[in-house]
């Protein structure tokens, strides 16, 4: 795993920092948001959940409230922080309910998808 972590950068372009471990979260449930070419979904957004944002979610098909304890999921709630997919961060922009973001934890992959300008407006990291 180690090699898998030097491998990976936030958008920045510097090593990606770590998102939340409480709850756990990330493609490979370390974390962090790193993702590999398995990664079909682009978990690769650092994201801080709003109750605006979870129901958003809900009504899309992906309902991130509620816990699903056969997945080792405990269900998001308000403040959580969550590597969260790409496509959806930008549908999300798109509808006026975006989280906030950790830069420093978000995966550079993540600019295939998200304008670097966007997320920065979205920053709980930049001064």
């Amino acid at each position: 795993m180690a090699d898998i972590e030097n491998q990976q950068l936030n958008v920045f372009g510097e090593p990606i920092g770590e998102c939340s471990c409480k709850p756990m979260t990330g493609w490979y449930r370390d974390g962090r948001c790193a993702t590999d070419e398995h990664d079909h979904g682009l978990h690769t957004v650092c994201v801080q959940v709003t109750a605006e944002f979870l129901a958003f979610s809900k009504t899309r098909g992906n309902n991130l409230s509620d816990a699903m304890p056969e997945f080792g999921f405990p269900g998001l709630k308000p403040g959580d922080q969550w590597c969260l997919c790409a496509p959806r961060w930008q549908e999300a922009l798109q509808a006026g309910v975006a989280p906030r973001v950790r830069l420093a934890a978000t995966h550079a992959d993540s600019l295939a998808v998200i304008d670097l300008q966007d997320l920065k407006k979205y920053a709980l990291d930049l001064s």
